[in-house]
C-alpha cells in the first residue's frame, strides 16, 4: 500500500535515508527542512499523511500540528526524542494521530504509515453501516459524526477510536486493545497515548468532559461507550 507523504525534519542524517526508505517502500515523498515550509506544503499539497519532527527551525513540529489541525484532518505522525514525553503528550493533545520515538526503525515507521492508509480506506463491509449510540450518530461512509444533529469534527484517530467503541457499545476495551485496532498493529508503544486521544474525544462529544456520560472510564480496565 502506498500514498503521498510529507516528511519534515531538519536533520539531513534522518531526512535523506528516511525519504529514500519510504520511496523504496512505495510511498511518494516530499520533504521540508523547517516548520514554515512544512506548514505551507501541508496546506497546499494533497498528502495522505504528514510526518513531523518536533524540533525544527522557524516553527516547531507542535506549532505546525496546531495550525494544520485547525484547517485540515490529514493524519499527522510526530517524530519525538526518546526523552520527549512532554512533546508527545502535547502533540497528541493538539490532534496528532500517532508518534514514533527516536531512534526508530524504518520498518516501524513504514508499518505505522501503512496502517494509517488502511484506516482511511474504510473498505471493510461492516464499516459502512450508520451507528446510532444515544444522541450520537456515526456515518462511517462519510466519516461524519453528529451529536443531536450537529456535526462534530474529529481527527482521523479520534474517529477510529470512536468507531472501535461504537461497534460494541457497553463493552470495555483495554487501552492496548484500542490502539491495536486503531493502528492495525500489535506494536502500540506507550499506551498512555490512548488517554490523550480519549481526553480530546471527550472534549468534543461530552456535554461536560470532566463528568463524562458517554465515553466512560472503567477503573483498572479501560474505556467503554454507552448511550449518554
Amino acid at each position: 500500500m502506498s500514498g503521498r507523504v510529507l516528511l519534515a525534519d531538519d536533520e539531513p542524517d534522518i531526512l535523506e535515508p528516511l525519504s529514500y526508505a519510504l520511496r523504496s517502500a512505495g510511498f511518494e515523498v516530499d520533504c521540508a527542512t523547517d516548520g514554515e515550509a512544512a506548514l505551507d506544503a501541508a496546506l497546499h499539497g494533497d498528502y495522505d499523511v504528514i510526518v513531523l519532527d518536533v524540533v525544527m527551525p522557524k516553527l516547531s513540529g507542535t506549532d505546525v500540528c496546531r495550525r494544520l489541525r485547525a484547517r485540515s484532518a490529514v493524519p499527522i505522525v510526530m517524530l519525538t526524542a526518546r526523552d520527549g514525553e512532554v512533546d508527545r503528550v502535547i502533540g497528541l493533545e493538539l490532534g496528532a494521530d500517532d508518534y514514533v520515538t527516536k531512534p526508530f526503525s524504518t520498518a516501524e515507521l513504514v508499518s505505522r504509515l501503512r496502517a494509517i492508509l488502511r484506516r482511511r480506506e474504510f473498505d471493510r463491509p461492516e464499516g459502512n453501516a450508520r451507528l446510532d449510540i444515544g444522541s450520537l450518530s456515526i456515518d462511517p461512509a462519510e466519516q461524519s459524526i453528529r451529536l443531536r444533529g450537529e456535526e462534530v469534527h474529529l481527527t482521523p484517530t479520534e474517529f477510529q477510536i470512536l468507531m472501535v467503541l461504537a461497534r460494541h457499545p457497553g463493552r470495555v476495551f483495554e487501552r492496548r486493545e484500542i490502539l491495536e485496532h486503531v493502528w492495525d498493529t500489535s506494536f502500540v508503544g506507550d499506551e498512555r497515548a490512548c488517554d490523550s486521544h480519549i481526553f480530546n474525544l471527550r472534549s468534543k462529544i461530552e456535554d461536560e468532559p470532566q463528568r463524562p456520560q458517554r465515553l466512560l472510564t472503567v477503573q483498572g480496565a479501560g474505556y467503554k461507550l454507552v448511550q449518554g
